[in-house]
């Protein structure tokens, strides 16, 4: 049967091929509308590809014909470019309702004291939800999301334990100009025995009772010149702030793990290395990375993490 007679009889049509003599292919034109919104894809693609950016051109791009945008860059600069995905995140982060509300009561705050963002609770919720970006970019990486620091890496915030002092204007000073801690090695002052001696007298001061005869032998080092540890942790072994030494006596342990030591050999171990190789750690200095206003946030934020002082 012909094309022509399936079409006046109603049958579907067929290209006229045949296979194994009964096996034929139908010929079923697609939907119009289909065939339409096929050929508008193609509109679409050209029409976007005029207005937005496109096509890679040696190092270059086609920028597309939308509208500039205008907005300020980090380095406070006023900047005019072509359409695209950063430059309007950036123009919205600068112009945004949301982003202009943020800016107004950022400015409040930073414009109060310590005390009135720390006593304030609308001022403190406000204070914790931004400082709590700027502690995860770029302190976290150090002292962890919350804040409890890597024993024998970097100090715990959290733990009211301060080092180098708690108070706001203390944490602010080291935020600005960063912190050098250094113990020399007494791995070439000390013999074998002097090192032990040394060790068990630290941790006697932190209430772990070792052999009295090597602790009275390690107190006489430590308080004298032969070991002059008394220079900086005091003679009560509290440590002094204007250097940044450990207090010696409270049980917190910021190089040597011992808490995570079972048993005293262990503990005295872990106490006996950190005399014997010293202490070099160094926290950057973040005036001229961050801005006035987010130092003092940061500040705030790490005081309130264990209460300060």
């Amino acid at each position: 049967m012909s094309n022509a007679t399936d079409k006046q009889t109603g049958a579907v049509q067929t290209t006229g091929h045949a296979w194994d003599g009964d096996l034929q292919e139908y010929n079923n034109p697609l939907p119009r509308w289909w065939v339409w919104a096929f050929y508008a894809t193609f509109v679409f693609a050209i029409v976007y590809w005029l207005i937005y950016p496109t096509w890679p051109v040696g190092t270059s791009f086609t920028k597309g014909f939308g509208n500039n945008i205008t907005f300020t860059n980090d380095a406070g600069e006023t900047v005019t470019t072509h359409w695209n995905t950063r430059a309007k995140l950036a123009y919205d982060m600068e112009f945004s309702d949301g982003a202009v509300k943020q800016r107004e009561y950022l400015d409040l705050i930073i414009g109060a004291s310590y005390d009135e963002i720390l006593s304030d609770p609308d001022k403190s919720a406000f204070m914790r939800s931004y400082a709590k970006g700027l502690f995860g970019d770029n302190c976290a990486a150090c002292h962890g999301a919350g804040g409890t620091g890597v024993i024998g890496l970097f100090p715990n915030l959290v733990d009211d334990a301060w080092l180098w002092g708690g108070s706001t204007a203390k944490i602010e000073e080291t935020l600005r100009h960063g912190r050098m801690g250094f113990m020399p090695a007494f791995a070439a002052t000390f013999d074998e025995q002097q090192l032990d001696a040394v060790a068990a007298y630290t941790l006697s001061l932190s209430g772990h009772e070792g052999d009295a005869e090597q602790v009275a032998m390690g107190q006489k080092i430590f308080q004298g010149e032969e070991g002059g540890c008394y220079y900086c942790h005091t003679a009560a072994g509290t440590g002094l702030e204007s250097v940044g030494s450990a207090n010696l006596t409270d049980s917190i342990w910021t190089v040597a793990n011992v808490p995570g030591a079972e048993g005293y050999e262990a503990k005295h171990a872990a106490v006996r290395n950190v005399i014997a190789n010293g202490i070099s750690r160094h926290m950057p200095a973040w005036e001229g990375r961050l801005s006035d206003g987010e130092i003092k946030l940061l500040t705030a934020y790490v005081y309130s993490l264990s209460g300060g002082e």
